[in-house]
């Protein structure tokens, strides 16, 4: 499975893709430099159940704690897994 980041001044996203089949993307906006806005989980059925946003949500949070990025999320799914998961609420906002 390979992560990538795709960004640009106001969006992005972080999509997982194995065998040159994009199993799932994270998509969020920006909220001034230092501070995105996850807003959207979505995974490809083909690759449900085997924890896609999960490992998704957590590539978003090596980057944001590499750059000093703060995450507010709005999603539903990511705000379920910060919610149960207290280790990686250090880059709330």
């Amino acid at each position: 499975m390979e992560i990538n980041q795709v960004n640009n001044e106001k969006n992005g996203y972080f999509e997982a893709i194995e065998n040159n089949v994009q199993a799932g993307k994270m998509s969020y906006v920006w909220a001034g430099e230092t501070k995105i806005i996850i807003d959207h989980t979505e995974v490809n059925p083909e690759f449900s159940g085997k924890g896609i946003g999960k490992q998704l949500l957590m590539a978003v949070v090596e980057n944001a704690r590499e750059n000093k990025i703060k995450i507010l999320p709005l999603c539903p799914f990511a705000k379920g897994v910060f919610d149960k998961d207290e280790t990686i609420r250090d880059v709330l906002f």
